[in-house]
């Protein structure tokens, strides 16, 4: 599984106290003193009865002393927070918060982790009973909502004796960068995928077509009007007969991963949720997860895979290749892909690319078509490929547009909202249909969908031989 080798490493410090006068009075000691109040009631009446009320304070206060220099000092206690596996979008994270204190006393926590809001969208505060020399942990779950490097800050440590009269107050430097990937696709669902690419793979080793390609399959005597460029020779010296080899057809192709980082990709979907905290994730979110799904189905169907993300610039590239290590570099490069302020650079790219994969490939590219009245850049840049590839071109739509486009007018301002909708999506599908008219693969769909869509579309480009 890929998350069991991207989890972050566990990070452990020894307390410290927080600030010069890291202590204080609990709500429990104030409110005794508070309650000493009630004997200066009869103190109108007698002077004597009066005293009650200091020599109550002053039993509260000498109780709160003795039970503060019991308190274990910060630097005997230690923290530890580890992770039980990789931060990914759209999936629980579970962590562990353990402490230690070596003092006598057992110990009343409440505990704050700092997170940034990449991660959480406040901090809580959590409970915990320590017993002296005995390791306790909480464990609570968090479901990121930014994928990139996020800094986790220190732990926050309030503890009190089961007396609860006075508290100490300490923090763990626990500073690490935590990296949050994009939806690591796993489950029955992807296991289907998987074994249909691995169907499709054993197909196709029943059909190889011997003559084409440059795949080696075998030798055989030389006969007359074979090319002489296929002699093996170090065969042929050790037979004593000319010796040729035989080729197939190339089952194993490179498979090159475009993702758009500009504009386009900036806009959010909205999820449908009662929770107003989680906010819905970007289309470049959903791209990087749908590049993830495949960069697994690719690899594990033989397949060399490539990845370029873009803006104005090539912000993430990586050759095609194969293997455990390659694609733990793609998700590692897929979690820094931002999406930038500025439309970007598609004939860049493009150019970029053919020169990169000088040979036929199957191109993925996943953006979004500008609303302009001329022809977008992304439509020359997709007819600039697809006289050497093969593309799977996809637009990602807007729900909310859709929605607009479909939903019956009740007044003027809604005729006229729903108008520019259906001009908006009649527009998109005669520029998809323009690139299908050219030989490209095309779809227009939601991203909610995407992944599906695309890893069924590979397997049809794999099981038709179409690279």
């Amino acid at each position: 599984m890929i998350s069991a080798s991207l989890h972050p490493e566990p990070a452990r410090a020894v307390c410290r106290p927080r600030g010069r006068f890291a202590f204080g009075l609990t709500p429990r000691a104030i409110w005794l003193l508070a309650a000493g109040l009630l004997l200066a009631l009869p103190g109108f009446f007698s002077a004597r009865l009066g005293y009650g009320m200091l020599v109550w304070d002053a039993l509260v206060i000498a109780a709160a002393l003795w039970d503060g220099a019991r308190l274990p000092r910060p630097q005997t206690i230690a923290v530890e927070r580890s992770w039980s596996n990789a931060p990914s979008l759209d999936s629980e994270s579970e962590i562990e918060i353990a402490v230690e204190q070596s003092g006598d006393t057992i110990l009343e926590c409440r505990v704050v982790d700092d997170l940034p809001e990449a991660l959480v969208a406040t901090p809580a505060t959590r409970s915990l009973r320590v017993f002296p020399r005995v390791r306790a942990a909480l464990r609570y779950k968090i479901e990121p909502r930014e994928r990139g490097d996020a800094r986790a800050g220190a732990v926050y440590i309030r503890y009190a004796s089961p007396l609860g009269l006075v508290e100490r107050w300490a923090m763990a430097t626990l500073e690490q960068t935590v990296r949050v990937y994009p939806a690591l696709r796993q489950g029955e669902g992807q296991e289907i995928f998987l074994a249909r690419g691995r169907q499709i793979e054993l197909q196709l080793r029943h059909v190889r077509e011997r003559g084409l390609g440059r795949d080696f399959e075998s030798l055989r005597e030389y006969l007359e009007g074979d090319d002489l460029r296929d002699v093996c020779w170090t065969a042929t010296a050790r037979r004593g007969q000319p010796i040729t080899r035989r080729y197939q057809t190339e089952r194993s192709q490179a498979v090159w991963i475009v993702l758009d980082a500009g504009r386009l990709l900036q806009g959010r979907i909205l999820r449908d949720t009662d929770d107003e905290e989680r906010r819905g994730f970007s289309k470049l979110d959903y791209a990087c997860s749908t590049a993830v799904a495949l960069a697994q189905l690719a690899l594990y169907s033989g397949d060399r895979v490539g990845l370029l993300v873009y803006g104005q610039h090539v912000q993430q590239r990586i050759l095609p290749g194969r293997g455990p290590a390659h694609l733990r570099q793609i998700v590692e490069a897929l979690a820094q892909a931002r999406a930038e302020g500025s439309e970007a650079d598609h004939l860049r790219a493009t150019a970029t690319l053919n020169r990169w994969q000088p040979r036929r490939a199957l191109i993925l590219w996943i953006t979004d078509l500008a609303e302009t009245a001329m022809r977008p850049e992304v439509i020359d840049g997709a007819m600039q490929l697809l006289k050497r590839h093969v593309l799977l071109f996809v637009a990602m739509a807007q729900p909310d547009v859709e929605a607009i486009a479909k939903a019956r007018p009740k007044n003027v301002e809604q005729m006229f909202r729903a108008s520019a909708a259906q001009e908006l999506a009649m527009r998109r599908e005669l520029l998809l249909a323009r690139l299908r008219e050219q030989g490209a693969l095309t779809l227009d769909l939601d991203p909610g969908r995407l992944t599906s869509a695309v890893l069924n579309q590979y397997l049809r480009v794999k099981e038709r031989a179409m690279v």
